[in-house]
């Protein structure tokens, strides 16, 4: 069976005064995040050098997913949340799962 879910790498880094908020906030977004049908994984890490940085990891189950995500209640009050909080605007890179494969998933 290919695989087709949809893995994003959200790159993101916080000004220091606002670590904690953010990470609080971001917990909360991907806490909720994982009870949407179409979310495989929410992960959220935190960079062991510089704990300003973030890399949130998300998988969806099909492109109707991630648009159904971006619409969510939680989502859009962690996006405005967490706005002022940025030290640069956040970046994101798509991929497909390669292994496992999605039944792994």
């Amino acid at each position: 069976m290919p695989s087709t879910l949809i893995v994003v790498h959200v790159q993101v880094q916080v000004k220091p005064d606002a670590v904690a908020a953010f990470r609080a906030a971001t917990v909360a977004n991907a806490s909720a995040s994982l009870r949407e049908p179409g979310v495989a994984r929410f992960d959220v890490m935190q960079d062991l050098d510089d704990p300003t940085r973030f890399v949130l990891v998300e998988a969806y189950r099909s492109p109707a997913a991630v648009a159904a995500h971006k619409e969510t209640a939680h989502y859009l009050t962690w996006r405005d949340t967490v706005a002022d909080w940025m030290a640069a605007p956040r970046s994101s890179r798509k991929f497909v799962n390669v292994h496992p494969e999605d039944a792994g998933w």
